[in-house]
């Protein structure tokens, strides 16, 4: 069992920062194709398929999880949706901070006004560090486009609700039978409507290797947290997690070239900082 008090052992790092990596990597994949939207109903089916055997092998599921799990797809159909349209408007550098940076604020937040959860201080510096690293994202002097932020919160909306869903239905299943059976309607109902307005022949075009490595990260950048999740406390795991949003930064400038400023660069920073201490 592993105890609160003990540090994260160096397997255990590795392996989050490998999560991390796999996470920012195939969000930037989608930003980089040419169609995000029928890229992202590829990359769906992909993981979906791939991961279908890993799933039915260590496969645990009570008759109590499915309210759960219709409530985990409707969400994932919403995250998935905006965070293609979001792709295909706006900028990684923004979205991607604000979306993964604001969702465990507002996690806490719900938990400590609506739940009447307990806080600290230091969770409450990591909001404040969060609130400015949000502000330094999307610019001081000469803000991102309005379309960015507005995705970026609205993903991160979604993310939150998600998340104290799924925190309680994988109660009820194995963790990786639970995720595969949530991704059962977003990936029908989403792969059926780009079909329908985009024609076969768009997704037909993104099913490429980029596509394929983006759908076998999804769930493999998951599969790496539960592992950690083995040998380290959760606290310390979901902290390290938020290095995705620095990767992701530089994943930006490198392959989109993104105009990731110095300011923005510094925002990811804190956005990833401030989280760490909410987490923690």
């Amino acid at each position: 069992m592993v105890q609160y008090g003990r540090p994260m052992p160096l397997s255990a790092l590795l392996l989050v920062l490998a999560a991390a990596f796999l996470h920012a990597l195939w969000n930037m994949l989608l930003a980089r194709a040419h169609d995000s939207e029928a890229a992202t109903a590829v990359v769906l089916v992909v993981a979906f398929v791939a991961y279908a055997p890993v799933a039915a092998l260590v496969w645990r599921a009570d008759a109590s999880v499915w309210p759960y799990v219709l409530g985990s797809g409707l969400l994932h159909l919403v995250y998935f949706g905006l965070l293609a349209a979001a792709y295909h408007r706006a900028e990684l550098s923004v979205v991607y901070p604000l979306a993964r940076g604001t969702a465990p604020v507002l996690v806490l937040l719900v938990g400590v006004v609506v739940l009447g959860a307990s806080s600290s201080a230091v969770q409450a510096a990591g909001v404040c560090l969060v609130g400015a690293g949000v502000l330094l994202v999307r610019g001081l002097r000469r803000p991102a486009a309005g379309s960015g932020v507005g995705f970026g919160l609205a993903i991160a909306v979604v993310i939150a609700a998600y998340t104290m869903n799924d925190n309680s239905g994988v109660e009820h299943a194995n963790p990786i039978a639970y995720l595969e059976l949530s991704m059962i309607l977003p990936t029908i109902a989403y792969t059926a409507v780009m079909g329908r307005v985009k024609g076969l022949p768009a997704l037909r075009a993104e099913l490429n290797v980029p596509a394929v490595i983006a759908g076998l990260a999804t769930f493999g950048a998951y599969a790496l947290v539960l592992e950690a999740l083995a040998r380290a406390p959760a606290a310390p795991v979901a902290a390290a997690r938020e290095t995705s949003v620095v990767i992701a930064a530089v994943l930006a400038r490198t392959f989109l070239k993104e105009p990731v400023t110095a300011e923005r660069f510094a925002g990811a920073a804190l956005v990833a900082g401030g989280v760490a201490l909410v987490s923690l």
